[in-house]
């Protein structure tokens, strides 16, 4: 129960790798804020997990863009559950095109979300974690698009970019309140947003190109994010 008594919000956690998450924290004894969009009652199936672990779990709908909201939402958090102690920013949203072709509503949807939202996030549990004074624990899911220049995915590359140097600045700029922000690049993971890109076939097919011969699982990221969040990984802040 390596997160017993601790408060935590999740953004994007109805599916995938928050679902992941949020999940392996509420086994770990974590209270959980479950935060989406548009999965609602997968959310709540999210939350009756974290519940039957003896946790407290609730759900948020709210778009992390908006940062009114994504203030409410931590305001929220803290009204259910007394204070936060963990947050994990992953909600994220992804169009491929290439640069000139590309629609930019669905461009800037994607900036707004993947680095607005993550910053909103980020910022929004920040304040009240220095408020209450008794430090916290921060994780930022990014992507290996941060590094590798992958086309049809120039938003994304940037979002991710993006998000890599602003969790590094706030692990600086909070080390002083104790505040640790770490930063996850899950590789290839079996999540339902993969499905928007690739058909069974071709992720099959691509898998056979990683070391184990499959894609990751949302749950063995959820797991990674757990320590990281823990007082095991107290040493650790502005990593990778």
């Amino acid at each position: 129960m390596k997160l017993a008594g601790k408060c935590a919000l999740v953004t994007g956690a109805a599916r995938g790798i928050g679902r992941g998450c949020a999940i392996e924290m509420g086994r770990a004894g974590a209270n959980v804020a479950i935060n989406d969009l548009s999965n609602m009652d997968e959310a709540e199936e999210v939350a009756q997990e974290i519940r039957s672990f003896g946790g407290k779990a609730i759900t948020l709908k709210g778009d992390v863009s908006d940062r009114l909201r994504m203030e409410a939402m931590v305001d929220e958090t803290v009204k259910a559950f007394g204070k936060i102690d963990l947050f994990v920013s992953n909600a994220v949203y992804s169009d491929r095109q290439l640069m000139i072709e590309a629609d930019l509503a669905g461009f800037e949807r994607t900036i707004n979300v993947g680095m607005w939202g993550a910053f909103y996030g980020v910022r929004a549990a920040s304040i009240q974690m220095v408020k209450q004074k008794t430090g916290g624990s921060i994780v930022v899911i990014s992507s290996p698009h941060a590094v590798i220049a992958i086309p049809t995915s120039m938003a994304y590359n940037m979002a991710k970019a993006a998000i890599d140097h602003m969790a590094r600045t706030a692990a600086i700029e909070l080390a002083p309140h104790r505040i640790r922000v770490n930063i996850v690049h899950p590789g290839w993971i079996d999540t339902p947003g993969e499905r928007k890109f690739f058909t069974d076939e071709q992720i099959a097919e691509g898998a056979k190109g990683l070391p184990w011969n499959r894609l990751g699982r949302p749950e063995e990221i959820g797991k990674g994010v757990t320590y990281l969040l823990s007082d095991d990984a107290d040493y650790m802040t502005a990593a990778p």
